[in-house]
């Protein structure tokens, strides 16, 4: 039989309900399955879905793990050394539209917009409890449905495949809603949806319902998401005002190098603005990034040995986030134990904020010394040598320094059209040239079953 379609998961979405009669109120992880046809009446009701959204994103198919490793395989960090037959077909770009990895991302992925859709329908005056809280939670589904469209588009979406005609993903916005099998919208409607939905983000939110915990999104959660997308997009001048915004809310600073890479093992710290939590509850083991990276059962995920030669022999980047373990070299700070519920998942640093500004402020102006000054903001507490000038290629070598192995490397090579560097034999994907299919992944097999309004990507 054909799979139920799967972007509107519409046979049996379960959605997370729990008391919010404790602290449990401020754990996104803790949450009791409850079938979304049980009538929603209440501010709990809405927070628990919510909570159950938040969980959805940790999971190993997305920002748990695969989601990340994706867009650092396919680059030059790192290679998969094929230890437990893992990330194979992502880092030699072999992907095919059956292969579970495309699959079970595309399908959690739109599990989250789902629960998302579900918060933003529901009408705030009509519910028990505090109408003000609710549109805030209501602000957050509507980040996160920006950001997860975001994420599939950037994955999924043609937009640098030659003859792929800038075909992006279907950017779903009802749960149930009366189109059940959506075509696929352009890039440039994705674009558009992305920032209206922030947009209604910040109408909706008050900063004073803003959580004490950054494992829950807050008001200017949205401006940090918006610099991202419009950068990538090179919207500059949104991409600036943006991370303005977020520099100016007082609200975060750069972490100093003497406390950067155990940062990572820390919550709530000064440098995030929102990080995916872990718990024991929901300890993925040896499926957690931390196994991948360097556990000893699997530790599929190895550096490059050449990538150590792009810093400052003082970097505290190098000298305090990689090591050689029985002698390859890891990734040992960022996801630091394989305990995975020590540490939280970081999305939205201020140092992506900052790069992200300083980047925006040289496209817009070349000449603009500030570019040059907040770009140094970063070496200055990273124990590097400052840059004495700025260009692209200064750029995405201090990104790719700063941002190694949280799954932005791809991302930065694909928004500024480059080919993939192979700088290493360990490599297998070849190193593409920028356009070639395999910039996107599949549209999964299941979900072409079910929707005959869906196309497959060029090349696949």
């Amino acid at each position: 039989m054909k799979r139920v379609f799967s972007i509107l998961a519409i046979a049996a979405l379960i959605v997370g309900f729990s008391s919010c009669d404790s602290d449990e109120f401020l754990e996104p992880t803790l949450a009791q399955d409850k079938s979304i046809e049980t009538s929603i009446k209440s501010q709990e009701d809405i927070e628990g879905i919510l909570r159950g959204a938040y969980n959805r994103m940790s999971h190993n198919t997305y920002y748990g793990r695969d989601y990340i490793i994706f867009n650092e395989v396919r680059a030059d960090n790192v290679f998969s050394n094929g230890n437990s037959g893992r990330f194979v077909t992502a880092a030699a770009m072999t992907i095919g539209e059956a292969d579970a990895y495309t699959t079970d991302t595309w399908t959690k992925m739109y599990e989250v917009i789902a629960s998302a859709n579900i918060i933003i329908a529901q009408d705030a005056a009509a519910m028990e409890g505090d109408a003000e809280a609710i549109k805030h939670a209501q602000g957050q589904a509507y980040i996160i449905r920006a950001m997860v469209h975001f994420d599939l588009l950037r994955l999924y979406g043609q937009q640098h495949v030659t003859g792929g005609n800038n075909v992006g993903i279907p950017y779903v916005k009802e749960y149930k809603g009366d189109n059940l099998k959506p075509s696929r919208n352009t890039v440039a409607e994705v674009q558009q949806f992305i920032y209206d939905d922030l947009d209604q983000a910040m109408a909706l939110m008050n900063t004073d319902y803003d959580p004490s915990t950054k494992e829950f999104l807050s008001k200017i959660s949205a401006e940090a998401l918006r610099s991202r997308v419009a950068l990538y997009f090179g919207d500059w001048t949104i991409a600036r005002d943006a991370s303005l915004a977020v520099i100016n809310s007082g609200l975060f600073s750069i972490m100093p190098a003497a406390s950067f890479a155990a940062s990572f093992a820390a919550k709530n710290s000064a440098n995030v603005i929102f990080e995916i939590a872990n718990r024991p509850t929901d300890n993925v083991g040896i499926n957690g990034l931390s196994y991948i990276y360097r556990g000893t059962s699997y530790g599929d995920i190895q550096v490059i040995d050449e990538f150590a030669n792009i810093f400052d022999a003082t970097d505290v980047r190098l000298t305090d986030v990689m090591g050689v373990v029985s002698g390859a070299l890891r990734n040992n700070a960022k996801y630091p134990t394989n305990a995975n519920y020590d540490y939280n998942i970081p999305l939205l640093r201020y140092e992506e904020v900052i790069l992200n500004y300083a980047e925006a402020l040289w496209r817009i102006s070349a000449g603009d010394a500030n570019a040059l000054t907040q770009l140094n903001l970063i070496t200055a507490n990273r124990g590097a040598v400052a840059h004495a000038s700025i260009s692209e290629d200064i750029i995405l070598l201090e990104r790719r320094r700063e941002l190694a192995f949280e799954g932005f490397r791809f991302h930065d090579l694909a928004r500024t059209g480059r080919a993939i560097p192979v700088i290493s034999i360990r490599q297998t994907h070849g190193g593409p040239a920028y356009g070639d299919f395999k910039y996107a992944f599949p549209i999964p097999i299941s979900e072409l079953n079910a929707n005959s309004n869906i196309q497959q990507n060029v090349g696949h």
